[in-house]
């Protein structure tokens, strides 16, 4: 029996786990590393389940091809040969526009995804970029690209410091923190009400998070924005406001707010105008005060506009880069920031002219990329870590376009709903077999710190790592073929990383020779060179030594003012009124006046789930972790319904089984995410198999300005079934 470390890579909270092992490498059991000065011994369901995981049955272990609908094993030089064919033929016979690539989420958890995604991208040459990110995260991108210049600039609460918490569509008790990662998130928030602080939760369900408020607040889903503009004009109107940083468009923004009264938007999102006005008054009242909002208001139609306003309360309460307010993370791989201003719409998708974001397309669009003929149509598609067909809009229609490509190549473990698709899937290693460091997590942590987890298992003889699969991916797209050296990619990005370094001014290497830093790398595979190369270049002077040497991670302090170091914008100031959110709010207003539906559908999350990807794993199904709609008591005899019931939305239909309970507010009715698993080899998946919410969401239904979809607030009408 041995005992190993390492970071947990199931979602953002970035635990520490502790894992028992017999003499033949089986996980034995899983529990929190006490000595992980962050997590602190804290471990969900998920995290506890990680052997299960790894030593899954179904998990491909070699790569597939698929001939005439059949499928069969192949060696990996086979299958990289086969890649190289399928790539190199569609973007010879049809050019680079036809090629297109989507990563999944799960590429925020793997050092492979963070380190590989961006040049697999530009190897490929195309602008048909889409991710997970636009049916999450795109409009808190956009609106703090817009507001401080930078999209990757996103302020997180002070959680351990705070004495006020305003939470807006955000359940970490289930998903254990978004964009806000912060491990034991139900540990810090009773520590919030211990020491006096007041917690208050805007959401259409009373969710696990806000049974544990001092207040919950039912609000009709996809009116967050103007209840926010309620509170931003009550902060005016009554002079509350204490901006503590330079703004530009203070007097655009109170302008904006005046036909936003609590009085005026109490009728449209459900909440009383004097709740309203309260709101607004004990977010200045408080010592210090954050305002946390995630992807219950980011998936809606107005989700950018949504995210604007949360941290437009930040700035006008004094709360923005301050001690228990909310602040920027420095992670210790961070080598640079934006040389320029943020923008979005450098260019526009084929064919519905959606611009991009982020240097992405709205996931949204892909199928009507790969559906419609001309120049520049998608006729191959290269997915990592993703499955689209349940976690994009308007599923079924995609899965139809999936089919009618002329090659696609899927790195991921499983046949699924989307990868069966696929012509080639490449199979990562399990995850105990991989290095493991949180790039992208800890830019969003709320407290400074790093751990790297090395391997707990040797390699598997003759299985590249995800590392590996994903270089040569990029040199095949580049056109070095199928054989090239995956260590000559990792040299060239080195090169660029040390040579920018060395040339940027008061850089910590500026001046010195790019050969000898090379020389003084430390790292294994080039993906550990490269970590090294980062810690080094970054703020706090780390190394992957370091990291060896502390296998409980590194704390790096509490989050620090940094405002002046994230900035970005023309003006050097905070924007608080930028031009393309002022335009938007004409919509919000049109919005308002229109009748609300009857009823409509918003997703909702689980504990022991995450996405699509977890539901093979027998501990985490079942229980409360369930595929079922629900909804008010009222509605169910309102409506007749009894047993399961018959959902239809503008662009297809489902029948449900009904969970009936007073924890969801009355015209509202809710499904988990991920679920419909069909046509898989993922047999307890299979078993569980559920609906996929996304029947029933509309790929035309978009967040204007960042190009999200739209999941929450989606109209539909229930009846029996």
């Amino acid at each position: 029996m041995r005992t190993a470390h390492r970071t947990c890579p199931l979602c953002e909270a970035v635990c520490g786990l502790r894992l028992t092992l017999d003499d033949a490498g089986h996980v034995t059991s899983v529990k929190g590393d006490p000595d992980d000065p962050f997590s602190r011994g804290f471990i969900c369901p998920k995290g506890a389940s990680l052997g299960r995981l790894d030593s899954d049955p179904d998990r491909l272990r070699t790569p597939m091809i698929r001939t005439g609908g059949e499928w069969r094993e192949a060696t990996w030089p086979e299958a990289f040969r086969a890649v190289e064919r399928g790539l190199t033929g569609v973007a010879g016979a049809r050019g680079r526009q036809a090629l297109a690539v989507y990563l999944g989420n799960p590429n925020a958890h793997t050092m492979a995804g963070a380190l590989y995604g961006g040049p697999l991208i530009r190897a490929l040459g195309t602008r048909n970029v889409f991710s997970a990110s636009t049916a999450d995260q795109m409009p808190k991108h956009v609106s703090c690209g817009l507001m401080f210049g930078d999209p990757m600039a996103v302020p997180v609460p002070d959680l351990d410091r705070t004495d006020h918490l305003l939470m807006l569509g955000a359940n970490p008790l289930e998903s254990n923190g978004s964009l806000c990662t912060a491990p034991d998130f139900p540990g810090r928030l009773k520590a919030l009400r211990a020491r006096g602080g007041r917690l208050v939760v805007v959401d259409p369900r009373r969710t696990r998070t806000a049974a544990l408020a001092d207040e919950h607040l039912f609000v009709r889903p996809g009116t967050d924005a103007h209840l926010l503009f309620g509170i931003v004009h009550t902060l005016f109107a009554e002079d509350l406001t204490s901006v503590g940083v330079e703004v530009e468009g203070l007097a655009e923004l109170r302008a904006l707010a005046e036909g936003f009264s609590p009085k005026a938007v109490a009728e449209t999102c459900g909440v009383p105008a004097d709740v309203i006005a309260r709101l607004a008054r004990e977010l200045a009242a408080a010592p210090t005060a954050a305002v946390y909002a995630r992807i219950g208001t980011c998936t809606a139609e107005f989700g950018t506009l949504a995210q604007w306003l949360v941290d437009a309360v930040n700035v006008l309460t004094g709360n923005l880069d301050r001690p228990g307010g909310v602040m920027f993370a420095t992670p210790a791989t961070e080598t640079g920031r934006r040389s320029k201003p943020y923008t979005t719409g450098r260019w526009r998708s084929r064919v519905r002219g959606l611009p991009e974001a982020n240097g992405e397309l709205p996931v949204a669009t892909l199928a009507d990329e790969i559906e419609t003929p001309g120049e520049g149509q998608v006729r191959a598609l290269v997915v990592v870590a993703g499955n689209p067909v349940l976690s994009a809009p308007d599923g079924p229609r995609l899965e139809e376009a999936l089919r009618g490509l002329e090659f696609m190549v899927c790195v991921d473990p499983y046949l699924n709903e989307t990868t069966r698709h696929a012509d080639v899937v490449l199979p990562p290693p399990p995850v105990l077999h991989s290095p493991h460091y949180d790039f992208s997590l800890l830019a969003f942590a709320v407290r400074d710190y790093a751990r790297f987890s090395p391997p707990v298992l040797p390699p598997e003889p003759g299985r590249p790592s995800e590392a590996e699969i994903l270089a040569r991916l990029t040199l095949i797209a580049s056109g070095q073929g199928a054989d090239a050296d995956p260590a000559v990619l990792d040299e060239l990005i080195l090169e660029r990383l040390l040579r920018r370094a060395v040339e940027t001014p008061g850089s910590p290497v500026e001046g010195r020779d790019p050969a000898e830093l090379r020389a003084g790398l430390e790292g294994g595979t080039g993906a550990e060179l490269r970590l090294d190369a980062m810690l080094k270049l970054g703020p706090h002077g780390l190394s992957l030594a370091e990291l060896r040497a502390n296998p409980h991670g590194i704390d790096l302090g509490p989050l620090r003012p940094r405002l002046g170091e994230v900035l970005r914008t023309a003006s050097g100031k905070v924007e608080l009124a930028p031009a393309e959110l002022v335009a938007d709010v004409a919509r919000l207003r049109e919005r308002a006046s229109a009748p609300p539906p009857e009823m409509v559908l918003i997703g909702r999350r689980h504990l022991r789930s995450n996405n699509s990807w977890l539901h093979n794993v027998e501990p985490l199904v079942g229980g409360s972790n369930r595929c079922t709609l629900q909804i008010n008591p009222d509605d169910v005899r309102r409506l007749g319904l009894d047993g399961h019931a018959v959902v239809r939305s503008a662009v297809g239909e489902l029948t449900v089984p009904l969970e009936p309970t007073e924890s969801i507010m009355p015209g509202v009715v809710s499904l988990p995410h991920g679920w419909g698993h069909q046509g898989t080899s993922q047999r307890v998946a299979a078993e569980h198999a559920g609906v996929s919410a996304n029947v029933l969401t509309d790929s035309s239904a978009l967040d204007v300005p960042s190009g999200n979809a739209v999941f929450n607030g989606v109209p539909v009408t229930v009846s029996r079934a």
